[in-house]
């Protein structure tokens, strides 16, 4: 079983240059090998194997000396490593069209290997002994490094751990269904009682904040001291509330799990949501398939099992009651009286309710054994053909090296 650790890394300053150094040939060597695969595709139709550009790196190293002396080796592989899952992530509809990568935004290297972990502090190799913070002891193997700077100047490692042996600890035995939705951000129904969990909403909270620093990063001069002063302002905000929605997230799927064996939910089309020009900020800022995530791994963790049910499952629309469907439901209309057996229903725990009693007959259906729920379903996957179109663009020109920063 593997399990990642993150934590949080304090260079000094020799370290920080020393690091910012590896990022820059990383970067490099993606944006060359990316340049390179792009232009055969456009010559030849075809596209360039992992072996082919992994060979020019011995050449490379040769004519760009700082190549070896700034980078471990070993980074570089990985480089490459990387950009062919990139490609095989985009030919199977999974993400877009690998980009260039730019100084101006996280910066991340991986070292597979030569990475120990000493103390209060993580050797790397080429770097030297960096101070870290571990929130928990590191007793089990380590498989990979990857280190990542973020646009506030934050350093971090996210340490990957071969666990052997770990038993599943299995706590709750309930099975809850989640009701997703901007108002509350989760309607949950055990089969008894419905509990509901408002939404925190942290955008809207800095939002004059962050539009006061925007309108000041704005007026700067381009190339300033000043104004890459501003851009890391704007983006502190912007970290806050992330680090705010993912803390909210974590905790409150981390309780949901604890009580519970199985967790049914809606496989939402996020994607088509967000085109609602009124309610796409509100959708964006709500992080619903980040829970469907934490949620997902989190039972994993503890051999429990995440149902979806179809994202056309009329859930609001349904009596739960008698099974009557209405033609039609606004989002204006929160409580509603069935036209058949007259039971008044609230909106948000009728829908929860349908969800359980929908994921139940699934597992029954099923066996006990359902789909566990992916995560690449919340957006529809794209066809290939699509995709080699995209890729027949102009050949795009590399610089020598992108400066460090």
């Amino acid at each position: 079983m593997l399990k990642a650790v993150k934590v949080r890394l304090y260079p000094t300053t020799e370290q920080e240059i020393a690091l910012a150094k590896s990022f820059c040939c990383a970067r490099w060597y993606w944006n060359y090998a990316l340049n390179a695969c792009i232009q055969h595709y456009s010559q030849t139709g075809k596209s360039l194997k992992l072996s082919v550009y992994k060979a020019y790196l011995p050449q490379l190293k040769v004519e760009y000396p700082w190549l070896k002396e700034d980078c471990y080796s070993a980074v570089l592989q990985c480089v490459a490593i990387n950009l062919n899952k990139a490609y095989a992530n985009f030919f199977e509809g999974r993400a877009k069209f690998p980009r260039f990568k730019s100084k101006h935004h996280k910066q991340s290297i991986q070292y597979p290997q030569n990475v120990k972990v000493v103390g209060d502090c993580l050797e790397v190799a080429k770097i030297g002994v960096i101070k870290a913070v571990f929130h928990r002891p590191i007793e089990e193997k380590v498989k990979t490094v990857t280190i990542s700077k973020t646009p506030t100047d934050k350093y971090f490692a996210s340490i990957l751990l071969e666990i052997e042996g770990e038993s599943s600890q299995i706590s709750g035995d309930k099975t809850l269904s989640i009701d997703l939705g901007l108002k509350d951000f989760a309607i949950v129904h055990d089969g008894n009682e419905v509990t509901k969990y408002s939404n925190p909403k942290y955008l809207k909270r800095h939002e004059k904040n962050l539009a006061r620093k925007q309108k000041k990063f704005a007026r700067k001069v381009k190339g300033s001291n000043s104004r890459n002063k501003y851009k890391k302002l704007v983006a502190k905000v912007h970290e806050r509330v992330s680090n705010s929605r993912q803390d909210f997230l974590h905790k409150l799927s981390r309780k949901l799990v604890d009580e519970s064996q199985v967790i049914i939910v809606e496989n939402l089309n996020v994607k088509g949501m967000v085109r609602n020009r009124k309610l796409s900020k509100s959708i964006s800022d709500v992080g619903w398939g980040m829970f469907a995530n934490f949620l997902d791994y989190k039972l994993k963790a503890k051999d429990g099992q995440l149902v979806e049910i179809g994202r056309f499952f009329p859930s609001s629309k349904t009596c739960s009651c008698c099974g009557h469907v209405l033609d039609e439901l606004t989002l204006d209309i929160r409580e509603w009286d069935c036209p058949s057996c007259k039971t008044h229903h609230d909106r948000d725990g009728n829908a929860a309710l349908n969800i359980r009693n929908e994921g139940i007959r699934i597992l029954s259906m099923d066996g006990g054994n359902p789909l566990l729920a992916d995560r690449g379903c919340v957006r529809p996957p794209t066809r290939k053909g699509k995709g080699q179109r995209s890729m027949k663009s102009e050949a795009h020109t590399v610089p020598d090296r992108v400066g460090v920063g």
